[in-house]
């Protein structure tokens, strides 16, 4: 997963990206900590490039896109939100927006 450093660096990663996962954790989140291996492991199946990000550490991210728990997995379609899914995450949920997305590319290409 490629990280998020700042809210301007995830403003310019979601103009550029038609679709993306983010992930985002927190500092000394056992859930997240737990979560996150699971997800990085789809990356690795999906055409769709994934983002990680500590809210922690960029505070102004869970502020502008209304974050009140983590972990919370975020898919975006053309600089919008798409679905979203937080705190207790299933990997099936996530592989089957992760599909979708798949199949919106792929039509329109």
């Amino acid at each position: 997963m490629k990280p998020i450093t700042s809210y301007a660096h995830w403003l310019k990663v979601a103009e550029k990206e038609s679709s993306l996962l983010l992930f985002v954790k927190t500092s000394n989140c056992s859930v997240c900590e737990g979560l996150f291996p699971q997800i990085e492991r789809l990356e690795e199946e999906e055409k769709i490039p994934f983002y990680v990000v500590n809210a922690t550490e960029v505070p102004e991210i869970a502020g502008q896109l209304s974050l009140f728990t983590a972990p919370v997995v975020l898919f975006f379609r053309n600089n919008m939100e798409y679905q979203r899914f937080a705190r207790f995450v299933k990997a099936e949920d996530v592989r089957r927006i992760l599909k979708e997305l798949n199949d919106l590319e792929n039509y329109h290409d």
